[in-house]
């Protein structure tokens, strides 16, 4: 037996890797996360810190940093091409957000709480990639686009749905993506709408613009989606992604031309089809899949954020309770988290009508259900489902385990 700690290999620095690490290190493994981008990424739009996510967070000691970095946001309002409201709705009663410790916030500020929260026990490598993974009696060997190699007891894909591990490991990503029929960009702009802790959208037929406040009504971030099938295009070429945003919503109305004023300029620009993950399995051998790059459920579900925060906090503490035997750890992780992968993905699903409605009549429609919604009897079953999906599961309590994980 040798007594010194097992070491994990992260791919990943957004949400579910640092996440992973954060417990990793807690329960004794040695871990160091790769990043492609040179720094911490700041961009992205903002999401829903709910149920077993926001447990998780409790249990980190992160909760009240989350909050700090809370939106803020009230509500949102769908309008027309004058601004005016047609229909509006608080964001406790669409999300659940506000209850029990759940909260929004932006995707760059909680990347930047488990950044900090890990710093100084991870290591970290931004500017870098793995480009070959080989596995044998002894660990993984890897190789990186600029480090040494190295050799790691396990590595984790957290790198997103276009993960490179995840490639690199189980094949191309054509064999695992379901393409949901939209596409989503978001961008920082300057609050053009004087927007105060609120969201506007407004709707033509298979297209939705939105803007929102943000850091405290100071800027806001730009939103656009649109139902599309599949489009060729490279998922790399910034420049090529904003020429589409640009062209298809360039005869809309309402404020879209103003927004489209600061597209070019954005340097947080996210651009991506809306897109699930469905793997038969998120191991192989002593590698596995965390986050997005396992079970993404595509932002229409909500769901992300919870599963890559219940996801990384369930493997580390399976990894741990089998005291580093992945042969044991990685089938009862994916046994555990199952149930929220499957909820979160089905609950997707249609989601996309309700959000970018491809008829002038099924946008009337949907305004007049979010109008008449507070006073619908089943309300209750309508209102908040996103917090309900991701309360599917209770996540077990894995502290006993919090004692050195040696390699045997």
């Amino acid at each position: 037996m040798s007594n010194r700690p097992m070491t994990v290999l992260i791919s990943g620095a957004s949400i579910a890797g640092p996440t992973l690490a954060f417990w990793l290190n807690r329960y004794g493994f040695a871990v160091t996360i790769v990043e492609r981008a040179a720094a911490l990424r700041d961009g992205g739009q903002a999401i829903d810190v709910l149920g077993a996510g926001t447990e998780v967070i409790r249990k980190m000691g992160l909760l009240g940093q989350v909050h700090e970095f809370s939106t803020g946001k009230r509500g949102t309002s769908y309008v027309d091409a004058t601004g005016k409201a047609q229909a509006s709705m608080s964001s406790e009663v669409f999300n659940g957000v506000g209850a029990s410790g759940d909260c929004e916030i932006q995707r760059g500020d909680l990347a930047r709480v488990l950044y900090e929260a890990t710093r100084d026990d991870v290591g970290y490598l931004f500017g870098d990639s793995i480009t070959t993974l080989t596995e044998d009696e002894k660990g993984v060997h890897v190789t990186f686009s600029h480090a040494e190699p190295r050799t790691f007891d396990l590595v984790i894909g957290a790198d997103g749905v276009h993960s490179n591990t995840r490639r690199l490991v189980f094949g191309p990503e054509a064999d695992f993506l379901r393409h949901m029929g939209y596409y989503i960009s978001i961008y920082t702009t300057p609050n053009l709408l004087a927007l105060d802790h609120w969201e506007q959208d407004y709707n033509v037929p298979g297209k939705i613009a939105g803007s929102y406040s943000a850091r405290e009504n100071t800027q806001a971030k730009a939103v656009f989606a649109f139902e599309s099938a599949p489009i060729d295009y490279d998922y790399r070429n910034v420049e090529q992604q904003k020429r589409i945003v640009a062209d298809t919503f360039a005869d809309a109305g309402w404020q879209v031309p103003r927004l489209l004023e600061h597209l070019t300029a954005a340097d947080d620009f996210y651009f991506d089809a809306m897109a699930q993950i469905h793997m038969d399995d998120w191991s192989k051998g002593r590698v596995a899949l965390v986050g997005d790059a396992g079970y993404c459920a595509a932002p229409l579900s909500g769901q992300g954020t919870n599963l890559s925060l219940v996801g990384a906090y369930i493997l580390a503490g399976e990894l741990a309770a089998a005291h580093g035997d992945h042969t044991v750890a990685f089938p009862r992780y994916r046994q555990e988290l199952l149930p929220l992968v499957k909820a979160g993905q089905a609950f997707a699903e249609g989601v996309g009508k309700w959000y970018a409605p491809p008829t002038n009549w099924m946008i009337r429609l949907r305004n007049l259900n979010v109008r008449l919604l507070p006073y619908l009897p089943w309300r209750g079953l309508i209102g908040g489902a996103p917090q309900k999906v991701a309360r599917t599961i209770e996540i077990k309590d894995y502290r006993p385990y919090e004692t050195s994980a040696r390699k045997y």
